[in-house]
């Protein structure tokens, strides 16, 4: 049997993967862990319960409370908000854990169950494997733990002020206000569906128009948000707004497109914000932190801007991990995962926004002016499937056809062989000056790959 838990919790399709059974055991054994692991600290534990809009997590939440509340931990309901907004309120009450059930980017059907340490950070994988253990060594009806009965069972209390105290939190670390600003916003049908206008509203910007804010429970993520840029790329140019931002379904991810419907990645993002720290003396270490996957057109950017680049391995776990380890403020992904550690504790695709927005008010500079501070180089990923890829690093034949690939690209561009976490494949990455040359060396190392790996 696998692993329960993967980079970002416990996820499965809804009542069938991800049972009710499976979120009230996994409840209880979060609450024994942490306990034995002396997060309670001998006082009455409190958790923070968040979820996203799907269907599925009206009956995953009444499950994780039941759970947590036959444990002995007194419950803070904060209905639908986002990730980053659970792990906010986590840490701003107090509370000893959170728990957010979101699948996140995904479709519908599929949900997920994330624990949250005190202070809303991500727990430790160790921790993880406890609470995984725990959950199948004692089944849910088992009598090998005491159960807490009268006074001592956890009580459940609605807590409504999270919305508010949430916006108000966003709008309070803005480095300045977003009047003037005109925003198109994609909540995604999810989480931030209603946060993310009010957010801006508040701090000042003009909502022209909102896309995927309507969530029904079953249309999350359904041709809208960060994952589906299209609607939002033909509304930018419809309103002409200043700034388009489209989030995930659990909100801890940000695109944005520009007045003509230009999409601006992760990559862009990342890079207006970090000269904009840089100038205001924010920006820790003059370091941002990035993956390997990463634009080199990012990484030439900084360079150029004289701000020092920290690459990890892909994930915004690794990401984080670098940026808790060493101090530093700024980090992410191209897919739009930006963590700004001075006021989250994970990516926070509204704030991000936000963010974007202050930079324009400040700035009276157009998005797109903003964004050429890199310029994206044609970039091309293959995925060869079928083929060993324990062995993508010990192939001399391998190896020889990728020192002939970079000798080709020479400065201005670069290759990438990662093998999948989780499929039998290896990504084949190249970009180039030229999209052209970029597809023809692609294309030859994933024969490469293929001949030599197959």
């Amino acid at each position: 049997m696998g692993r329960l838990f993967g980079t970002d919790g416990v996820r499965g399709v809804a009542n069938e993967g991800l049972t009710a059974e499976l979120a009230l055991g996994l409840s209880v054994a979060a609450a024994h862990v942490l306990g034995e692991a002396g997060a309670f600290d001998g006082h009455r534990p409190v958790a923070v319960v968040g979820r996203d809009p799907r269907a599925s997590g009206e009956f995953l939440e009444a499950a994780v409370i039941a759970g947590l509340a036959s444990a002995g931990v007194d419950v803070l309901r904060v209905g639908v908000l986002p990730t980053p907004a659970v792990a906010y309120l986590t840490g701003a009450l107090g509370a000893d854990f959170g728990v957010m059930l979101s699948a996140s980017h995904n479709a519908m059907p599929d949900n997920g169950i994330k624990f949250l340490a005190r202070g809303g950070h991500k727990l430790d994988d160790r921790i993880e494997d406890a609470i995984e253990a725990h959950y199948r060594t004692y089944s849910v009806g088992s009598d090998e733990w005491k159960r807490p009965t009268g006074a001592a069972v956890g009580r459940v209390r609605e807590y409504t002020e999270g919305f508010d105290k949430y916006v108000a939190h966003l709008i309070g670390v803005l480095p300045n206000r977003l009047d003037g600003i005109r925003v198109v916003i994609d909540g995604a049908h999810g989480a931030a569906a209603y946060v993310a206008p009010e957010a801006f509203a508040r701090a000042g910007a003009e909502v022209v128009h909102t896309l995927g804010a309507e969530p029904t429970g079953l249309n999350i993520n359904d041709g809208v948000g960060s994952t589906h840029l299209d609607r939002l790329r033909t509304t930018m140019r419809e309103y002409r707004a200043d700034l388009g931002i489209a989030l995930d379904g659990d909100a801890d991810r940000c695109l944005a497109a520009d007045a003509d419907g230009n999409e601006v990645d992760g990559d862009q993002i990342i890079a207006i914000l970090a000269v904009a720290m840089k100038e205001a003396g924010t920006l820790r270490r003059n370091t941002a932190v990035a993956t390997v996957m990463s634009n080199l057109g990012f990484k030439l950017a900084m360079e150029r801007e004289g701000i020092e680049l920290v690459e990890t391995a892909v994930g915004d776990r690794y990401v984080l991990e670098a940026m808790k380890e060493h101090g530093f403020a700024l980090g992410g992904e191209q897919s739009g995962h930006v963590i700004l550690l001075d006021h989250a504790t994970t990516g926070d695709g509204t704030l991000t926004g936000l963010m974007l927005g202050a930079r324009l008010a400040a700035t009276k500079q157009p998005l797109a002016d903003l964004a050429a501070v890199m310029t994206r180089l044609p970039q091309v990923l293959i995925n060869v499937k079928g083929v060993d890829k324990s062995r993508v690093k010990t192939s001399t034949e391998l190896a020889a056809a990728v020192a002939e690939a970079e000798a080709e690209l020479g400065a201005t561009g670069r290759v990438l062989l990662r093998p999948s976490g989780t499929e039998p494949l290896v990504r084949v990455m190249v970009e180039a000056a030229d999209e052209v040359q970029a597809k023809a060396v692609a294309d030859r190392l994933a024969e490469a790959v293929r001949t030599h790996l197959g």
